[in-house]
């Protein structure tokens, strides 16, 4: 029977193949990633809120992109649908002892503390996951508000604000007082900007509305003008 944990050194292949698939659908499908705040230097446990598909994807791949190992905890019925996504971080809450022991390593380890996808707007309530790991790992406990929203793009972008380390009984206010200043930054920016000191991360391949050859003929061909 195939092992429960997958060796990393069986396949090993795949890992960069399912790396290389998310980094591609992240850029195909957003307009850029921003971020604000200070990232850990260290292991941390990093608690996001969930409202999107694409949450998962982001939080590893912020990890990639700053070369520092990170994990996240998914739910086992949606592991077990996906059960390779183990070889790049993903693993179950029944295994949060090792969770724990990563973040002891100096990983990072992401969480969505809410338990599951919800809908936009105020946080539900905050499961014990985030807190319990904190604990035990000994590392900081770091709130992260997290949206995906459409503004002036053909695509929508994704927004990270990164909080001061808070107590593990305080994380629901403090990630709920991130969460606000993001909605509100992102309220008070024009669409077309950033929000000040958000710094891009990455930029996906449609972030901005271009002319095309096709667009440029029709408009030759029209003789249109405004």
């Amino acid at each position: 029977m195939p092992s429960a944990f997958p060796r990393q050194d069986d396949f090993p292949w795949v890992a960069p193949l399912l790396r290389a698939t998310i980094q591609r659908d992240l850029r195909r499908s957003l307009s850029g990633c921003w971020v604000y705040g200070a990232l850990p230097e260290g292991g941390a446990v990093l608690a996001a809120n969930h409202t999107t598909w694409w949450d998962g994807y982001l939080l590893l791949h912020l990890g990639w992109e700053y070369g520092h190992a990170a994990r996240i905890m998914m739910n086992a019925p949606e592991l077990g649908r996906f059960p390779f996504l183990q070889r790049i971080g993903c693993t179950p809450p029944q295994r949060r002892r090792e969770l724990a022991r990563a973040a002891q390593g100096g990983e990072w380890v992401m969480i969505f503390p809410e338990g599951a996808l919800q809908p936009a707007g105020p946080l539900a309530a905050i499961q014990p996951g985030a807190a319990w790991l904190a604990r035990t790992a000994g590392v900081p406990l770091i709130p992260v508000a997290l949206r995906v929203v459409s503004r002036a793009g053909r695509t929508p972008g994704a927004y990270l604000r990164f909080g001061p380390p808070c107590a593990p009984q305080d994380l629901a206010r403090a990630l709920q007082i991130e969460l606000d200043a993001l909605d509100r930054d992102l309220a008070a920016t024009s669409p077309h900007l950033p929000p000040a000191g958000y710094l891009a991360l990455w930029y996906g391949q449609r972030a901005e509305q271009r002319q095309t050859p096709a667009s440029r003929l029709l408009t030759r061909l029209t003789g249109d003008q405004v």
